[in-house]
């Protein structure tokens, strides 16, 4: 189906940082699959993986155990705020289990009233009836017919209206950390705490959606320990496999009291070769100095964006990020640039508020920063003209 307004570039091979194109063109890759290829294209340890385990078993459902899953599972509970894990194929499917997690929280705990889900103008969850709710964005609603019950939202980073906003049928508060869809918004100071606190006075639970901001992508595993706040039920995918498809859904185990045999299931969730892709990308990430090297980069990043923003007011009107995750919010149209960077091979991702996301791989070296600078202030030197 025509949903998409690709650009016409096809891709045949890639190594590390970079992309070739069917003509044997190479790409400097900053937008990584959309936030999802962290560790680079053909990483030699994500290869062996995924190739011995193609010669065992690709499949068997969820009707039996699954060694690497339990394996996985403990891993990111071992690393996280979390109890227990549910596995999905997607960062959609992860935040409407997290809804459900929330609803069936609330109903096994005598308040089956409570359904609601509070959520955050700008927020992006997902394409499915239930997430596109959540986000209650008019661009991907319209023409979906009723939109589905049971979400409210307010302003982004409002933590006096969203105490407003809570009522007797709120189960739970749903949030990004860090709005990577939304235009690249950092929280402000104490939000995020706030929300903590009101989510413990008022019976809810607190949802985060780390699907793009997960995985190292902030500089730490997940951006809430980059905040220093947890939260009880969150959303993972993208950069989780690495480019294989597979999410997750983590919780306390009191958050995810009602959720019993039969109350929720998937049939690829988690299957063998999922789980093989997403514990190589655990065994690279946890070892030692890996977010440090992420944080390094974006100290880096930021300077050096920052200094071609002064120099070109006229075309970039903002930088800013965490971690890998950069929002460049331009002054003309945010396509511009996206297209004059992509001219010079470099590839990023649009988002929304005007803004181009750099997404480098979290291997990304200063040589990469380097050429992907001097393809920014090529563009903005180009735009700089019009």
């Amino acid at each position: 189906m025509p949903t998409y307004a690709r650009a016409d570039l096809m891709f045949e091979r890639g190594h590390g940082a970079y992309l070739v194109a069917a003509n044997g063109e190479e790409y400097l890759d900053f937008c990584s699959g959309v936030a999802v290829t962290g560790l680079g294209h053909a990483h030699p340890h994500l290869v062996e993986a995924l190739t011995a385990q193609i010669n065992k078993v690709w499949h068997t459902s969820n009707l039996f155990r699954i060694e690497g899953q339990e394996r996985l599972a403990a891993r990111l509970v071992a690393a996280t705020f979390a109890d227990t894990v549910f596995f999905c194929n997607s960062g959609a499917e992860a935040i409407e289990c997290a809804v459900k997690v929330a609803r069936k929280y609330q109903s096994a705990s005598g308040r089956p009233e409570r359904y609601r889900i509070l959520t955050f103008e700008g927020a992006f969850h997902g394409r499915t009836l239930a997430t596109l709710a959540a986000g209650r964005q008019e661009k991907h609603l319209k023409g979906f017919g009723p939109v589905v019950e049971g979400f409210d939202q307010v302003a982004w980073g409002d933590a006096a209206a969203a105490r407003q906003a809570i009522g007797p049928e709120t189960a739970a508060i749903l949030v990004e950390p860090v709005q990577g869809e939304g235009g690249v918004h950092l929280p402000p100071d104490r939000f995020l705490a706030n929300l903590r606190t009101l989510a413990d006075q008022n019976g809810l639970l607190l949802l985060y959606d780390e699907v793009q901001t997960g995985m190292g992508r902030c500089g730490h595993l997940f951006a809430y320990q980059h905040f220093g706040v947890a939260p009880d039920v969150l959303a993972v995918a993208k950069g989780l496999g690495g480019g294989f498809p597979i999410g997750a859904c983590l919780a306390t185990e009191k958050a995810a009291v009602g959720m019993t045999a039969g109350s929720h299931g998937s049939t690829f969730g988690g299957n063998p070769l999922a789980v093989a892709a997403a514990n190589a990308v655990l065994d690279v990430m946890l070892a030692e100095g890996f977010f440090a090297h992420v944080r390094a980069m974006n100290t880096l990043l930021l300077k050096r964006l920052g200094e071609v923003a002064r120099r070109y007011q006229g075309v970039i009107a903002e930088v800013r990020g965490l971690g890998l995750l950069v929002g460049i919010k331009c002054v003309g149209a945010n396509g511009d640039l996206a297209d004059a960077l992509r001219r010079r091979h470099v590839l990023t991702a649009l988002a929304g508020d005007n803004v181009v996301r750099f997404l480098p791989p979290l291997i990304v070296e200063e040589s990469h920063i380097d050429r992907a600078i001097a393809a920014l202030e090529g563009a903005c030197a180009e735009l700089a003209k019009v």
